[in-house]
Formats: C-alpha cells, structure tokens, sequence
C-alpha cells in the first residue's frame, strides 16, 4: 500500500461517545450491523470485487477487530445520487437495518452550495435522531485531477454535531499533487478509485477507528445518554423529505402513465417502482404535502426519448423541462431536479406531462419519483 499521511486525513475528531460504546458492545460479542450511505464510490464502482471496495474493506476491519461480535454489513450506496436523494431514502435503505454505525459518503456527489448544505445536514439529523442512535462517521471523498468536493459545506455540518470526518482531499490528494503517486495508479477517470485506491481510501478510515479503539480502555461510559441535536444551521425543510413512487404515492389523475409493475432486484436496480408513458399529452397528478418539490426520472443514453414538463399549482414559474435523453456514454442516469423548495406548507398540485415525443423514440418517458420536503 501506498504511503500517505492517514492522520492527517482526520479533519474532525468529533465527539466518539456512540461510535466508543458500539466498539465496547461489539467487544463484548453482542450484534453490530454497520451501515455505508453514499453514491457509486460506496455502491463499489470500479472496484474488481464487491469485497475490494472501501466500505467492504472497512466492515472487514470490524469483523478482525472484534471476532466475538456478530456484524452485519449494510451497503446502501447507489451510485450518482446525492444527499438530497440519501435524505428521502435513508429511512427504507439503511434505517430499516437498525445500524450501530453508519458512514456517509456524498462529498463527490454533492455541489459544494448552500442548497446541499442543507440536504446534507437533513440527511445528517434523519440518521442521528434515528431511534436505534447510531455512530455517525462523514467521508469526504475528491476528484483526483483537481481537487473538487463538497467538504467545505459538509464539514460545516461535521463541526456542527461534533461528528467524525475524514477526507482524502487532506490525506490521498496531496501525494498526487507531489507527484508521490500517479493519478492512473489509484483511478482510471480521477473519480472513482480501483482496488488500490479502495484500499487508500479504507485505510483513513480505518486510522481514526484505531484511535477510537484505542481510546476505549478508558471510556468510562458515563456520557453515553444521547444529547438533543442542536440548532439546525440551515432552514433544514429534508430532515423529513419523502420519496412518493408508485408503492406509497397514488396519483390524483392520472392518463396515459402507466404503472411500473416489474420487481425490483435490489436498491441499485433503480428504474423500478415507477410510472412510464410514450404518447404525448399524457399526464400524471399528485396532491401531496411539503415545502418543496424535487422530481427523479431517467435520463437515457437511448435515444430519442420523450421530453416531459413539471409543474406545481399551476404555476408557471415553477415549470421545468425533463429531457430524457441523456448526452453521455456511462449509462442512464437516474436524475434528480429540484422543482421549488422553501414554500408555505401545505398540500400542493404537481403535476408531469409529456410534450413532446417522436415516432422512433427507443425508450418511454420514466417518472421515478416525486420528492417532497418537509
């Protein structure tokens, strides 16, 4: 493995209370699951094997640390997704798993703007008022040719709920800029890491878990109660968000969409569980309650594809095109557009509609779902 300096990937100690007692339980051999949230980083993309991905890795490091423990691994990454999309979805892909720990990834995927700041810290609440109470651990991954990510708005969060962080933009990046390591040995599109750069990334982690366990022995446990969460730094309207898909979202009027009956191969199999049409003037309508609307659908690499219009409560400044074809070669993405945000609660009119299709479109127009903030 590559030398780099993993201390100094260690951006924020945090308070380790949590993650101190779900060390002392798996210690004391009782059933740990650990949980990883994240995009295609975490989901494992360009590694050989799922076993050779940082979160794998990372699960292995307990397993080997703690063998009297019974752990569980959970991994919820799916990858181009951010943590707006993580915010809605925690709940039913990671949550329903009663972690002890869990890492969250998104600092790639995330912009670095006050928009995700918020998601982020929505997301980061969602997981820290969970009732099972789990260790919080932040990742901030970096894109390896230029420096790019979101930790200059996640670690606001981070210091905010005194949450461990750890960064590769501190630890792995700078040995690329000294040219101590080539780009191409660690990730083939300075994104992604491959099995070494896997191994870079577990291995940070991997170094502020020591000193967590290290630290143990003397943990007298007396701070273990869980502290109310501060102030929110943010409006905070996605601690609550919601995906409405066709398995708890049922249309007010619906014509010419039709529902998306086929079973779903697990969370990465993610064109599922929603509402397709073709011809054009076709519509689908929602009532639902929030202060803000988002919209997921697919963007294809097969083209043509239909183009779709948004709109909420008829209001024309709310109005978004929703292209479907998508102009990169990587596959289709599940995209994901923010309508309008920060409204007066209340239940509002959404409605999709096609406006325009073509007579040798490849694929239908796909509605994922529609996300509502709190």
């Amino acid at each position: 493995m590559y030398e780099i300096n993993r201390t100094a990937g260690i951006v924020n100690e945090g308070n380790d209370v949590r993650l101190q007692s779900a060390m002392r339980r798996a210690c004391a051999g009782e059933k740990l699951t650990i949980g990883f949230l994240g995009g295609s980083i975490t989901q494992g993309s360009l590694s050989t094997t799922p076993q050779t991905c940082y979160a794998y890795l990372v699960y292995s490091w307990w397993k080997e640390n703690f063998p009297k423990a019974d752990v569980t691994y959970v991994n919820a990454g799916i990858g181009a997704t951010t943590s707006q999309f993580g915010a809605a979805r925690v709940g039913e892909d990671l949550l329903s798993y009663k972690p002890d720990v869990v890492f969250l990834e998104f600092s790639v995927n995330d912009e670095s703007n006050v928009h995700f700041l918020e998601t982020y810290e929505g997301l980061v609440r969602r997981v820290l008022s969970d009732e099972n109470a789990p260790a919080v651990v932040l990742i901030h991954n970096v894109c390896y040719d230029n420096g790019a990510s979101a930790q200059l708005m996640h670690a606001k969060v981070g210091r905010h709920y005194e949450l461990p962080s750890v960064s590769m933009q501190s630890s792995i990046y700078p040995e690329l800029l000294a040219g101590r390591i080539e780009n191409r040995a660690i990730t083939p599109d300075d994104l992604h890491p491959n099995d070494a750069g896997h191994e870079l990334v577990a291995s940070v982690i991997t170094c502020y878990l020591e000193t967590v366990r290290e630290r143990m022995e003397t943990f007298s446990g007396q701070n273990e109660a869980v502290n109310p969460l501060p102030t929110p730094l943010t409006a905070n309207t996605y601690e609550h968000s919601i995906r409405y898909n066709n398995k708890n979202g049922i249309p007010a009027e619906v014509e010419g969409f039709a529902k998306d009956t086929r079973e779903q191969n697990g969370i990465t199999d993610i064109f599922k569980n929603g509402w397709e049409a073709s011809v054009q003037g076709a519509h689908i309508v929602f009532s639902l309650e929030g202060t803000g609307v988002s919209v997921q659908f697919r963007r294809s690499v097969n083209q043509p594809a239909p183009v779709a219009e948004i709109l909420v409560d008829d209001d024309p400044a709310t109005r978004i095109i929703l292209d479907a074809n998508f102009d990169e070669t990587w596959g289709d993405k599940l995209d994901l557009l923010t309508v309008t945000e920060h409204m007066p609660k209340a239940v509002h009119r959404v409605e999709v509609q096609l406006i325009e299709t073509h007579e040798d479109d490849v694929v239908p127009f796909y509605l994922n779902a529609i996300l509502m903030a709190d």
